[in-house]
Parts: C-alpha cells; structure tokens; sequence
C-alpha cells in the first residue's frame, strides 16, 4: 500500500541529500585537499574542495545533517512490518537483498570509485585509470558513498525480521503506544528515544567518526539514534500508515505551523550551543556539561525537524502531481546515482570564477537532472526496473 504524501517526503528528502553533497565543495569550513590515503580520509566526505566558499552553506549542511538521514530510517521503517505479514520473514530477506544487496555492490564496486576519481585527479593523481585503480586499492578500505545507508538499512531489517520470527506481535503493540497518542505525546516519544540513543554513545565516541569493514561504513555514534528511528518507523506501519499521528486530518497534520516554527528554533538553540562549545574549548575553560547539552540539542533538533517535516507533508503532500510522482518513483535511483554527477560537476567547475553559491547550485541542478533522468531510463529496463 503506498502513502502519497510518505512517498513525497522521501523524495524530497532525497533531494536534500542531492543538495547537501551538491554544496559541500563550498562549504566555508571544508578541509583544504589533503592527500589521497586512508590516513587523511577527509576526501571520503569532501570529494572535492573548491576555493569559491558560500556563507551560510555550514548552516544548510548543519540543518540536514541534524536529522535527515534519521526521517530517511524512519521512513523506511514504515511498510517493514506489513512486507513481513504478507511474506514472512524469509521472502522479506529475499527481496531486502534483491532491493539493497545488489544495488549496495553496485555502488561499491563502480558508483563510488566513479565518484571519487574526481577527488583523486584535484590531488595530484596520475596514470589514469590504472594509476586510480593502484590507488584505490592501496586503501585498505573501500568507501562506498552515500550507498553505506543501504547495507545498514539492511541489517536492520534483517534484525526485524529475527524479532517477528520470535515476537510476531512486538511491533503493532508498540505502535499503539507511540502512534495512538496526540502530537505532542509523539514527539516526546521521538525526542526521548533521540536523546537516549544519541547523546550516552556520542559522549563516548567522537561523533564525526566512522567505522568502517571494507565498503562497510557508518558513523557510529550514531548507529543507535538511526537504529531507533527505524524502530520508530516499523511500529508506526504496524499500526497503519494512514491512523493515528500520521493520519491525513490528524492532529499532526492539523498543527504543521506550530511544528514548522519549532523546526528552525530547536536548530538555533543547536547552534548556539555548538558555538559556546568550540568558544570554550578555544579558550581551554570548558563548561562542564555543555558538551553534553549540546549533543542532546543536536538529537531534540533531529526529532523536532522529523517531526515538523512529517507535518508538512501529511497536511499538503496529499494532492498528486505528475511531477512529484516522477521524482518519488526516481529517488531510490537518484539517491544511488546522483554522487558520481556532483563530483564530477564539482570537478569540472574548478576553473571557473563563478561564486560559491553559483557553483553550489549549478551543481545541485545539474546532478538531480542527471541523475533523475538516468534513473528514468534505467526504470525503463524490466530487471532494473525491478530492483530500483
């Protein structure tokens, strides 16, 4: 059963991601290009670094950063449950491997060195593809891009695949508790869970490190916080995508204007806090506690956006359009594609004095057509069709 507005989010979440790596080049505080090693892995986030910046881009990464990912768990959640009902736990696998398995090692073994072969030529690589090859292997490591979400993705659904073989019933019980109540008894469900998955595990490990097997990456203090919003996710479709807190003429819908407004408020006060925190720590007198208020702003920004944008577009995603219904049924397709495309944008516009906000979005309009049309082509073709 699809959901209209549900399949409009995940869209124009995935569009936020083609905008997030699109602005990255010209992020004011991106590190200089470095070396092309595993010891300086900053290539691995930044494939290309311009000298044209944009101010206030750190303030757009900083925003999506704070809770898209986290909406995208929870959004895939939602029809886990109803998948494993109609299939059983093994047919569920099958197609969770079909759908993310094999695009997963496509976008390891060809998507991702395509994407970083820009960041190698922009330091100083040579020979070609051969000297690339030589290169990229001499990593030990193999970053797979934005495509690390997919093999995450399904691990976690083959966790919940164990937990309906052994407690069948676990997920529409805790559905009623979570998606039976009024808006604000969610949210404060949703920000709890943030809080407790996120700020215990972040204050023990550096919150922008990742961990990494391979082409196994994930960024691991937040491992939790994404395991818990797909959790979320699975038990809100158990319940029923269109009852409760995501009903069409529901409470949450009906107050998307408050939500709105407090999106953008629980992000300043993330940002406030961040800036006291790298003041203090410059100044070697660090607040106590002020780290930790700042990671658990960083989880309550991450529930409130989630929220806020659940709001949105349960109270206006409801009317089709040609346009948005193309992009919803593309965005798998763009999200595995779309990384390769912004490199190489990013690269070729190196040379050009256009300024940063310029580059940014010619990038972010040159990679989502690209990318939303190779998807459409590649959707034409019955087997892909199938997977993507």
């Amino acid at each position: 059963m699809r959901n209209t507005a549900l399949d409009y989010l995940r869209a124009f979440i995935t569009v936020l991601v083609v905008a997030h790596h699109a602005v990255l080049a010209y992020h004011p505080y991106a590190p200089p290009p470095g070396g092309f090693d595993a010891g300086d892995m900053a290539w691995a986030a930044f494939p290309i670094v311009d000298t044209h910046h944009a101010a206030g881009i750190d303030l757009f990464v900083g925003f999506n950063d704070a809770f898209f990912m986290s909406l995208m768990f929870l959004l895939s959640g939602l029809f886990v449950w109803p998948a494993l009902r109609r299939k059983g736990a093994g047919g569920f696998l099958g197609d969770r491997l079909v759908r993310l398995g094999i695009p997963f090692l496509v976008s390891a073994a060809i998507l991702a060195p395509l994407a970083y072969y820009p960041a190698w030529l922009q330091r100083g690589g040579a020979g070609g593809i051969a000297g690339f090859a030589q290169a990229w292997l001499a990593l030990g490591v193999w970053p797979a891009g934005p495509a690390w979400f997919l093999w995450v993705l399904l691990a976690f659904d083959a966790l919940v695949a164990v937990a309906f073989r052994i407690a069948p019933d676990w997920a529409e019980a805790t559905g009623r508790k979570v998606a039976s109540r009024s808006p604000a008894a969610f949210f404060g469900w949703l920000a709890a869970i943030a809080i407790l998955a996120f700020v215990p595990l972040a204050s023990l490990v550096d919150p922008s490190k990742w961990a990494s097997f391979g082409p196994f990456f994930v960024q691991t203090a937040r491992t939790l916080l994404y395991a818990s919003f797909f959790a979320v996710g699975v038990a809100l479709g158990a319940f029923g995508i269109a009852r409760g807190v995501l009903a069409a003429d529901g409470g949450l819908a009906r107050r998307w204007l408050p939500w709105s407004n407090l999106a953008p408020a629980a992000y300043f006060v993330l940002v406030a806090l961040f800036i006291a925190l790298l003041a203090t720590n410059a100044k070697g007198a660090p607040i106590a506690g002020l780290e930790t208020a700042t990671l658990a702003a960083f989880a309550l920004s991450c529930a409130t956006s989630s929220t806020a944008f659940l709001a949105l577009f349960l109270r206006f995603g409801q009317t089709r359009c040609d346009v948005l219904d193309s992009l919803a049924r593309n965005a798998y397709g763009i999200y595995l594609i779309h990384y390769a495309c912004v490199s190489w944008l990013q690269y070729a516009l190196l040379g050009s004095d256009w300024p940063g906000i310029a580059k940014g979005s010619a990038v972010f309009a040159g990679a989502l057509a690209a990318s939303w049309a190779i998807a459409a082509a590649l959707r034409r073709i019955p087997s892909m069709a199938r997977v993507i």
